[in-house]
């Protein structure tokens, strides 16, 4: 984590951090992210509900919200049970961050709490599962975005997910697609995002998540040392693209980049 220490990636709970982020699952921390972010200026204050530490009950004293991905499912099981007993609070803070206007990034899994905090749906990927290297395609809307605007049509990207957004939330822009996975990238109100894909896995990350689905991967056909050898070819193209993305972010937690200003519908009171 190029960029990043100790100190600043453990701060959690203390409110004089810029950005909150939130670790759904040991195998996805923030990864290259961290130091991207850490080497635009931020401060990180990274949470682990996995670990058994606490989400704050709000995000005062918070300039920005960062919600990684995970093995959970954002929706209940068949019996009702939800896969992990935070995650409705986590999904609280984003309904708090979209209606403060508070930048946020939310990645894969946290994409999908995104959506389905604000009405939208989530479901086990009609195409299966989405994994490595692929391209997504910029949408047309990305131009007037101040993240996606600087972003390649075909940029590259990692995928790792068993489900998808199947429906966007009501007035939700699309910024991303691909042929059999059309959800990849959205704005919510004026500053939150969500990416179905990955940005932020080095290697150890991509080798951790192909060592614990050997079962998946045999399934599928995947060879696990050819797929690391993939992601690994294609992580500097990712940071090429990725590491100014996530300055461009970080200049707007800072101010120093206007967001824009879509006339999208008023979201439900609740989670002020």
């Amino acid at each position: 984590m190029v960029g990043a220490t100790a100190d600043s990636l453990d701060r959690v709970g203390e409110v004089q951090a810029d950005v909150l982020v939130i670790e759904n699952d040991p195998d996805d921390p923030p990864g290259r992210l961290a130091g991207w972010l850490t080497a635009a200026e931020l401060r990180l204050a990274v949470v682990r509900p996995h670990a058994g530490q606490p989400l704050p009950a709000d995000l005062d004293g918070y300039a920005a919200l960062v919600v990684l991905g995970g093995g959970q499912h954002s929706y209940p099981d068949p019996a009702g049970r939800p896969a992990a007993a935070w995650l409705a609070d986590c999904e609280s803070l984003l309904r708090k961050a979209v209606r403060h206007r508070l930048p946020t990034l939310a990645i894969c899994l946290g994409a999908q709490l995104l959506a389905a905090a604000h009405g939208g749906r989530v479901a086990p990927a009609a195409a299966g599962p989405e994994l490595g290297p692929a391209l997504v395609a910029r949408r047309d809307a990305a131009e007037a975005d101040p993240l996606f605007a600087r972003v390649p049509f075909t940029p590259d990207v990692f995928q790792w997910h068993h489900d998808e957004i199947t429906e966007l939330p009501a007035g939700a822009v699309l910024l991303a697609a691909s042929t059999d996975y059309p959800h990849q990238a959205f704005r919510l109100g004026p500053a939150a995002w969500g990416l179905q894909f990955h940005i932020e896995p080095d290697p150890a990350m991509v080798a951790g998540w192909i060592a614990t689905n050997p079962d998946l991967l045999a399934r599928l056909g995947r060879d696990p040392a050819g797929l690391q050898a993939e992601a690994e070819a294609v992580l500097a193209d990712l940071a090429e693209v990725w590491q100014p993305f996530a300055a461009r972010f970080a200049a707007l937690v800072r101010g120093e980049l206007a967001g824009p200003r879509p006339d999208l519908p008023v979201l439900p009171a609740g989670d002020r």
